[in-house]
């Protein structure tokens, strides 16, 4: 089956690099109009990139609408992939201030609430879409990183897409969230791959069946599966893309 994403309209937050990037690129080969935000202003092949702010909910919402304008079409399939550890490192929770705490939560799952709740009108009235939320390994188990609002916030991802499965499900839309392993594939994620050192690396992939690290394009491979109408019943799942932990 080839798969064709042609007349379609996706959205990928944090596309700007790494998983997004990928994500945006797949999208855009297979024909669909991507449209990608990042925080700041960067130039991806192929999609219509916009410098947005997540951490403001406000701006994200205007980001949705103004992608429904330009379209002329309401959002088909959304991609909730920006995140990550806001460059923190770990520290006891005595230590961990509200500030921290508050800008890791934002760009997770506020920024995941934010745009599937502006995207989420315009895919009722079309009678169908798709939103899949990139979570992690770590929204499921304690965080490799260590940082108390990091697993926080990718557990409560994985959460926010169990329940808006079931609540936009009779609309004809899906909700779904890939869960990545350790994927070295942007600063801060190879910053912690480097970190751990030859010894621990070695140990960490004789823990993966596969014994290999993943790359974006498996995260991207999974997420077109989602979008497309292989996974046309698949609603409320999180897939571990892991190699096999």
């Amino acid at each position: 089956m080839n798969l064709s994403f042609d007349g379609q309209v996706v959205a990928v937050s944090g596309a700007g690099h790494g998983l997004g990037r990928a994500i945006a690129e797949c999208f855009a080969g297979l024909g669909a109009r991507v449209f990608g935000c990042y925080p700041t202003t960067v130039q991806v092949p192929g999609v219509e990139m916009a410098a947005v702010d997540l951490a403001d909910r406000a701006a994200g919402a205007a980001w949705i609408a103004a992608v429904e304008q330009a379209a002329g079409a309401p959002v088909s399939v959304l991609v909730n992939n920006a995140g990550g550890v806001a460059g923190q490192v770990f520290q006891p929770i005595e230590t961990v201030t509200d500030a921290a705490w508050d800008e890791i939560m934002a760009v997770n799952l506020h920024a995941a609430f934010a745009l599937s709740r502006a995207a989420a009108p315009g895919m009722k009235r079309a009678g169908r879409g798709r939103i899949v939320n990139i979570s992690s390994g770590a929204g499921l188990q304690a965080s490799l990183t260590g940082i108390q609002a990091y697993a926080s916030a990718k557990h409560a991802v994985v959460g926010l897409t169990r329940q808006l499965a079931h609540e936009l499900g009779p609309h004809g839309i899906t909700v779904n969230s890939v869960a990545p392993g350790l994927i070295p594939s942007n600063p801060a994620s190879a910053a912690q791959w480097e970190g751990y050192g030859p010894a621990q690396q070695a140990a960490m992939l004789d823990a993966v069946a596969l014994r290999r690290l993943g790359t974006p394009q498996d995260i991207a491979n999974a997420v077109l599966f989602f979008a497309s109408p292989l996974a046309d019943f698949v609603n409320g799942q999180i897939l571990q893309v892991d190699g096999g932990k």
